[in-house]
């Protein structure tokens, strides 16, 4: 309870997770209890500190029941990624270690809770929830009934949902994410993946002075300039003409137990933007915005930057990364993976397909 994960997770605002769900409250049990009892075994916790909240976390009880009978490694929740558990002993935080390969693949461990690693939500779906299509398996995940569109064809692209794949780009960097609808009329996506260039990802500099800017840093200068070139390979010109000509990018830094929303606002608890931004047709995205930790499960993935500063002391200031473990890093004058953002226009529909990363969207300006 008042800790900034939950926060996140039940945020009704576009800068939560909760908000950007499609309908949730015809899916999800709005009351669900999570048992936050704090424990040093891996037994069923007791029922003596719960927290009612539409989205939870996993508990350690039910990460270890993932795996009975075999090793954490084997469990099919230990997916090579750093992700937090609900209880752990009290001033510490318990997080599953995602090292993709050796001995930390799956095992349970321990940090003080300031640490930034990843979240995988939990809910609870209500009883009446039906399955409509798929067979439930990664590429052919069930299709709820009330989320099982079928002709979506002239349907405007700013009503559909985060986390939806669009076919955008060309070649091998020819899919894209819905992120948000954070500028209202449009919206905002994101690659599903760092880009590349014959097949092996880009990496760059950010900038020694590690602020966003699109005519003063290395990767803002690519990204709206090279990477808006048609003939450079990545977009095609009827897609660069697809994209908002001016974006608002923020630039709040957020240090050690901070409240995500700084990234955004002036202060954690008011609705005053911050004055750090930047404007440009292309950014990134920042620390704790939706699909701002994706990170491919598999050996292909690569870590990569995002827009939020990081102030090591008063007087040096980094950049973050997501590091491909997905929790957060913090750099100076490295080089990282480049995952472009941009407002796609208000005036997008959608022209066939279905939105799932084997079916994309195609889209088209109405």
């Amino acid at each position: 309870e008042g800790s900034y994960i939950k926060e996140w997770l039940n945020d009704t605002s576009v800068d939560g997770f909760l908000y950007n769900l499609r309908e949730p409250e015809n899916f999800i049990k709005m009351d669900s209890e999570w048992n936050a009892t704090m424990m040093t075994t891996t037994d069923k916790p007791p029922k003596t500190t719960m927290v009612t909240s539409p989205v939870g976390l996993l508990n350690l009880y039910e990460f270890t029941m993932s795996y009975r009978g075999t090793t954490s490694e084997n469990g099919y929740l230990a997916t090579g990624q750093s992700y937090y558990l609900l209880n752990a002993p009290e001033s510490t935080s318990i997080f599953i270690t995602g090292t993709a390969q050796g001995s930390s693949y799956g095992v349970i461990s321990a940090s003080i809770s300031s640490t930034t690693f990843g979240i995988k939500p939990a809910i609870n779906l209500k009883s009446n929830v039906e399955i409509v299509d798929g067979s439930g398996t990664e590429s052919d995940p069930y299709r709820l009934k009330g989320d099982n569109d079928t002709d979506l064809s002239g349907t405007p692209l700013n009503t559909r949902y985060s986390g939806e794949y669009i076919s955008f780009g060309t070649g091998e960097n020819n899919l894209y994410r819905i992120v948000s609808h954070e500028n209202g009329s449009g919206t905002k996506i994101t690659s599903a993946e760092p880009l590349k260039k014959d097949n092996a990802f880009i990496t760059t500099s950010f900038d020694s002075d590690n602020i966003f800017s699109s005519t003063n840093t290395i990767i803002g200068e690519f990204l709206n300039n090279d990477y808006l070139n048609s003939s450079n390979g990545y977009l095609t010109s009827d897609q660069v003409n697809m994209i908002e000509d001016n974006t608002t990018w923020y630039l709040g830094y957020i240090n050690w137990r901070s409240s995500y929303k700084l990234a955004k606002y002036a202060t954690a608890t008011g609705d005053t933007l911050t004055s750090d931004t930047t404007k440009a047709k292309i950014g990134l995205l920042r620390a704790g915005e939706l699909m701002a930790g994706q990170i491919d499960k598999s050996a292909n993935n690569i870590a990569y930057f995002i827009l939020t500063p990081y102030y090591y002391n008063p007087t040096e200031r980094r950049v973050q990364f997501i590091r491909t473990s997905s929790y957060l890093g913090n750099s100076i004058n490295d080089y990282y993976g480049i995952k472009p953002a941009l407002n796609l226009k208000s005036n997008i529909v959608i022209a066939g397909g279905k939105g799932t990363k084997q079916e994309p969207f195609s889209i088209e300006l109405k």
